[in-house]
């Protein structure tokens, strides 16, 4: 005998798939909400990991700063300290050039010449005078060149002044201080007596 089904078994089988359609949409879904959850906690793990690495170079950098600053106002109080020094170590090499520019001009200053002024900017003297004659002015001129402690003199002027018997020439020159090497003292051997 021959069976024949007259039940709606396509039916049954529709509904049966969409169960399971149904089922296996709501465990994916599930299953994507559990995997979205673990990737959100995971990424708001390194996030805030990240943030407090974040946090703690800025504190970090703000006490980098604040040294950077302590060096460099402590650089600009050695640059003023180093400039102050060189000033003074200038000043002390320097001090004994006046009296030797002095004694100099004491020593070479020919009869009949007369100082009116005497200015020294750095190392360049500016000499202003009256002299008899000419004459006199070469003789200081070479006199300057021979000494050791000036050189290079230039005559900016001479003009005649004065009236009469009593002619005068008054004169401006220029030349320079040559500073000199001041000799160390003499090293006593370890075993000498004074």
């Amino acid at each position: 005998m021959t069976r024949i089904n007259l039940l709606p078994h396509r039916a049954e089988k529709r509904q049966a798939r969409q169960i399971q359609f149904i089922a296996l949409s709501v465990i994916s879904v599930a299953l994507a909400a559990f995997l979205i959850g673990i990737v959100d906690a995971a990424i708001g793990t390194q996030i805030s990991y990240q943030e407090r690495r974040n946090q703690y170079l800025k504190q970090e950098t703000a006490i980098l700063d604040k040294q950077i600053e302590e060096i460099n106002k402590l650089r600009e109080q050695t640059r003023s300290l180093m400039a102050r020094k060189n000033v003074v170590e200038t000043l002390q090499s320097t001090r004994s050039d006046v009296v030797h520019l002095m004694d100099q001009m004491l020593r070479i200053l020919p009869d009949g010449v007369y100082l009116k002024t005497l200015k020294q900017t750095g190392n360049r003297i500016n000499l202003v005078g009256y002299a008899q004659s000419n004459a006199r002015v070469s003789t200081l001129m070479r006199a300057i060149e021979d000494s050791p402690w000036l050189d290079s003199p230039s005559l900016v002027e001479i003009h005649a002044s004065g009236s009469g018997a009593a002619r005068i020439s008054e004169f401006t020159l220029n030349f320079n201080l040559t500073p000199q090497a001041v000799p160390a003292p003499p090293v006593k051997p370890a075993g000498a007596r004074n």
